[in-house]
């Protein structure tokens, strides 16, 4: 039998463990020491500056969460990943890493939300200058691009319009100007994309989202170029947003069952939307699976499944969206994703709630948005429930 592991549901339940596994546990324990102690201080030392493997203090590194790590790593085939305690934490230390006054980004207008406030309420005080294109239109991004950056800044699919963008050709386009592309890849996750193969430098995960998968562990991950990495471990150790080992345990023990539920997840997903494509009280279903779907061809390219997530429009849209919620039996109404149970709720209170009415309206996301994250239940069951749900919409 070979040694390397190639299928990424075996690769979810074994790798990054085998260093952590002591005294002949199956499983990765907790270590919640805070310090770690040396008789020899020039071992001591040596493990301090990164010349010997080791620990010292647990705002740098931890056993639990270097397992964490190392899975996220080799999932997303990555040279090093670098944790922090949740995924705004990510994306915020990560960008912060890199950039200094003068600077400039250009990302899409879709982000999540407190992504978006980092992009316009955060970095131009600054004085970094941020560009915000049409998501989608890649003719658009490629032009803001060759006028010079120093990050490309993807999300694909978006939160919570699921929209696509082309990885492969936006990081071409940043390239040759010099610049990095960071790609969010918590939607898709490392089952159904894989950015770093098409081109990106760093990719980023809400760690609470899909990875962990059952809302009981908050954190985040930067993995790609090993040289990028440790500048954002050394930003992030500084400044101490670290991932705590208790968080990083139910994340490993969530991340072991990854591929079963997206699987599962994105057959239901697909089911959904289908079902409501066609229903009378929809105004408009967006996922990427439906061939309808305005960049179907990109995300059936660059990803190997379409994902669990989706969004629709109710007709009657904010007076709708009240009717329609409480009526769900089969899901949680909660600002959250990615989790075995199903979870539905509107941008407004949701992935957007910073943002204010007209905010969101010049982002493209209407006050009747619904954001569904479909779980691992039987597809008729939740079928089931959404028609009596849209059925109670007067």
């Amino acid at each position: 039998m070979k040694n390397s592991l190639i299928n990424n549901a075996t690769k979810s339940v074994w790798s990054g463990e085998k260093e952590a596994l002591v005294h002949g546990a199956s499983q990765v324990p907790v270590v919640n020491s805070v310090a770690y102690t040396y008789d020899d201080i020039d071992e001591w030392y040596e493990v301090a500056i990164g010349k010997k493997k080791g620990h010292i203090y647990g705002r740098n590194t931890n056993p639990t969460v270097q397992a964490f790590e190392e899975k996220l790593r080799i999932l997303e085939n990555g040279e090093a990943c670098t944790s922090f305690s949740t995924g705004m934490a990510a994306i915020s230390n990560s960008l912060l890493t890199f950039l200094t006054p003068g600077d400039r980004v250009v990302s899409l207008k879709d982000t999540y939300g407190g992504t978006n406030k980092i992009f316009s309420e955060f970095l131009p005080r600054l004085q970094i200058e941020v560009t915000l294109v049409d998501t989608g239109d890649h003719e658009q991004m490629e032009r803001e691009i060759a006028k010079g950056c120093k990050i490309v800044y993807l999300e694909t699919p978006t939160n919570p319009t699921v929209k696509i963008t082309n990885i492969d050709r936006m990081a071409k386009a940043a390239k040759e100007v010099g610049a990095m592309t960071f790609v969010d890849n918590t939607f898709a996750t490392p089952i159904n994309q894989q950015p770093l193969h098409l081109g990106a430098d760093l990719v980023l995960h809400s760690a609470t989202k899909f990875l962990g998968g059952h809302a009981d562990a908050l954190g985040g991950a930067a993995v790609g170029k090993k040289d990028l990495v440790e500048k954002i471990y050394h930003y992030r150790e500084i400044n101490g947003a670290t991932m705590d080992p208790n968080a990083a345990y139910l994340l490993l023990r969530g991340m072991k069952t990854l591929k079963l539920r997206v699987d599962q997840q994105q057959k239901n997903a697909q089911i959904i939307a289908e079902f409501l494509q066609g229903h009378e009280k929809v105004e408009a279903v967006y996922y990427p699976g439906l061939k309808d779907h305005r960049h179907h061809d990109i995300a059936s390219r660059q990803m190997t499944g379409f994902g669990g997530m989706l969004s629709f429009a109710l007709k009657g849209e904010l007076d709708a969206v009240r009717q329609f919620l409480p009526k769900l039996k089969y899901a949680h109404k909660a600002a959250n994703l990615g989790a075995v149970e199903t979870t539905v709720g509107p941008a407004r209170t949701t992935s957007h709630v910073e943002n204010t009415p007209e905010e969101r309206a010049a982002l493209g996301i209407p006050e009747g948005l619904v954001r569904y994250s479909a779980g691992i239940e039987d597809s008729t069951d939740l079928l089931n429930d959404l028609a009596q749900a849209l059925d109670a919409i007067e």
